[in-house]
């Protein structure tokens, strides 16, 4: 049974900001490293999954905050998501490499980045530290900033175009 009004799904990977605090202290108190990255992840394709692959090997568990329907809007505009947040984050939940989902509203995750204070906090390489929101608080207690490879030539942007494309006349 789904909760609408968060998007979590009881039993899965997707679950509620509290719930996972509770579930990351304990697996901290036991030695484990967190690793977060976030994302709109519309129209799921392989440079997300190898992404977040790469990113799922830094640490022990991934945690991946997803943006909510509104905050992508926010973010790209009327005409997105494509693919609605409780579709996204079931595609996120069911692959391996991702151990627990969770949404977010705002435009970008520095409150669960507080909140959740990661070991490593993980972005594409088409970013430049400075530019990465909550590096400075992750390295104030010790954490790690990284960037992983991006696959070339992937991305939901140029999949849109494509698409777009191909009903041309």
């Amino acid at each position: 049974m789904r909760n609408d009004r968060t998007g979590t799904l009881p039993g899965t990977k997707i679950i509620p900001l509290a719930r996972l605090k509770a579930k990351l202290a304990r697996l901290k108190r036991e030695g484990k490293r967190i690793v977060f990255t976030n994302g709109c992840f519309d129209i799921l394709h392989y440079g997300h999954v190898k992404y977040l692959q790469d990113a799922r090997k830094k640490g022990d568990y991934l945690v991946v905050a997803l943006n909510s329907d509104s905050s992508v809007k926010k973010i790209k505009g009327n005409s997105r998501p494509i693919i609605p947040q409780a579709d996204r984050s079931r595609t996120l939940a069911a692959l391996g490499c991702v151990d627990f989902v969770v949404l977010f509203n705002e435009d970008n995750p520095l409150r669960l980045i507080k909140e959740i204070k990661p070991d490593y906090l993980i972005k594409g390489s088409d970013w430049k530290k400075k530019s990465i929101v909550g590096a400075d608080f992750v390295e104030s207690y010790g954490g790690s900033v990284l960037t992983v490879n991006l696959a070339k030539g992937r991305s939901t942007s140029a999949l849109i175009k494509k698409i777009a494309l191909m009903r041309a006349p």
